[in-house]
């Protein structure tokens, strides 16, 4: 979250992290671009007015290099903001008067329309390797340091799911839509059931995960580099 309002970012900050993410703030144009540009976000939250740089030249610096879904705020919900905004690439705005029900939602819907939009720009994916396992979809076989693992045709799609979007976090509504179609008797939190013995399979210790990491109130990631790691 880039808004030089620190009151408003540690209110957004403790309302969001109990409900899965993890919040990093920023209180100035340049900062909150440097931040923007080294990390791996999911979304940003953009004020429209900072110091040291305004939000519409942070997101036209962001557009650069990044796709990440921006939601921006604007002070008055200003029409001629909220379109200019809109044209160099904002995926949505909301008013400063926002309630943090509305934030929730509109932030949702712009990871979700981000993540569906990857998933189908990469639906031409056969092979996937991240560090040591290795997930190829025409052959259906998956191999862990060269070693042919025995999967359901379940844990396989989940795997091949969570492989082609590495390091970000997947919903249990995402993983079953991505599996949907295939006659299997999925469900909710079945998905967990399937995930486990996925894990053991691996070898992963859920505490400690190399491969699936549990997101809190939010879902699964298989994840590149296990924490310690390079």
């Amino acid at each position: 979250m880039i808004d030089d309002d620190v009151k408003l970012c540690r209110l957004v900050k403790d309302y969001l992290e109990p409900m899965g993410y993890e919040v990093e703030t920023a209180h100035t144009g340049p900062s909150g671009l440097e931040k923007v540009v080294a990390g791996s976000f999911q979304a940003v939250i953009l004020d429209v007015m900072l110091p040291g740089m305004d939000g519409f030249e942070v997101l036209r610096q962001i557009r650069r290099t990044s796709v990440v879904p921006v939601l921006m705020l604007t002070a008055l919900g200003d029409e001629s903001d909220r379109i200019v905004g809109l044209e160099i690439g904002a995926d949505d705005y909301l008013p400063k008067t926002f309630s943090t029900r509305e934030l929730l939602a509109r932030l949702r819907a712009v990871i979700r329309r981000s993540q569906i939009s990857a998933a189908q720009s990469s639906t031409d994916i056969e092979e996937i390797t991240v560090n040591s396992l290795h997930v190829n979809a025409s052959a259906r076989r998956a191999t862990l340091n060269g070693q042919t693992l025995t999967l359901t045709p379940v844990e396989f799609d989940l795997l091949f799911c969570l492989a082609r979007a590495a390091d970000r976090v997947l919903s249990r509504d995402q993983l079953l839509d991505e599996i949907s179609g295939r006659n299997y008797e999925v469900f909710d939190r079945s998905i967990d059931v399937h995930i486990s013995s996925l894990r053991r399979k691996l070898g992963d210790d859920p505490k400690t995960p190399r491969f699936i990491k549990t997101v809190r109130s939010a879902g699964y990631m298989l994840i590149r580099h296990a924490e310690g790691e390079t």
